[in-house]
């Protein structure tokens, strides 16, 4: 998130609705300087303020997080990466950011590893039906096969999402 972006916004934000720092602040319970340091870029609204400037403005979290206004298909991206540096710049430990990330994905490729699934099952069914024991005895290595294939595209998706380019 680029903070001095976030707090030119909330400055255009402000004055398009007419109000100095002074009555921003007191509209939303804070002072004076906390406006200026979130304009001046030098701190990030804590969620509770996103909320009130959001509600206020008529503008939604993203937008202030993105420091501009979205269309409809800037929405979904900028969503997508708000949500992943907000989450690399909390205080989740790195367990709580990798079971996310796991989360994430198995929601995300839940189709492909249900038509997998009936795939596999369907072999193990046929293979009884016609009474082929290659079909049968091949169904373990196909469970194998898209456990490993799971498993290995679960887990570069999530360190690719977890730590930063510096391995953080």
């Amino acid at each position: 998130m680029d903070l001095m972006k976030i707090g030119r916004f909330i400055a255009v934000l402000r004055k398009e609705n007419g109000l100095t720092q002074e009555q921003l602040g007191e509209r939303i319970g804070v002072t004076n300087k906390t406006v200026s340091r979130w304009e001046t870029g030098v701190y990030l609204p804590p969620a509770d303020m996103l909320l009130a400037l959001g509600e206020l403005f008529h503008v939604n979290v993203n937008e202030i997080l993105s420091g501009k206004r979205l269309t409809d298909a800037e929405y979904k991206k900028a969503a997508e990466e708000n949500l992943t540096q907000a989450i690399k710049a909390s205080s989740f430990s790195l367990k709580d950011k990798i079971e996310f990330f796991k989360k994430k994905w198995l929601k995300e490729h839940i189709a492909i590893m249900v038509v997998i699934g009936i795939c596999i099952i369907a072999v193990l069914i046929v293979g009884i039906l016609i009474k082929n024991l290659v079909l049968i005895s091949i169904t373990p290595i196909l469970i194998l096969a898209a456990h490993a294939w799971r498993n290995n595209t679960m887990m570069a998706y999530v360190e690719r999402k977890v730590y930063d380019e510096n391995g953080n």
